[in-house]
């Protein structure tokens, strides 16, 4: 599995990193970073709901 980010679209609005705080972070300047691209297969659930809960739609997951 792989998270993948949408920079085009990513607003750092940090939905993400209230949902899988391990995985994601939003920086002072609203940009956000992914911690681990590639998350073990037990935290699927989590970043699913992570990446369903971005409102522009700038994340998905490979894999």
């Amino acid at each position: 599995m792989k998270i993948v980010v949408d920079r085009d679209l990513c607003e750092g609005l940090g939905m993400c990193e209230s949902m899988a705080h391990e995985y994601f972070e939003v920086d002072d300047d609203d940009v956000m970073h992914v911690l681990n691209e590639n998350p073990p297969e037990e935290d699927r659930k989590m970043i699913t709901a992570a990446v369903n809960s971005c409102p522009v739609l700038a994340l998905k997951i490979e894999g």
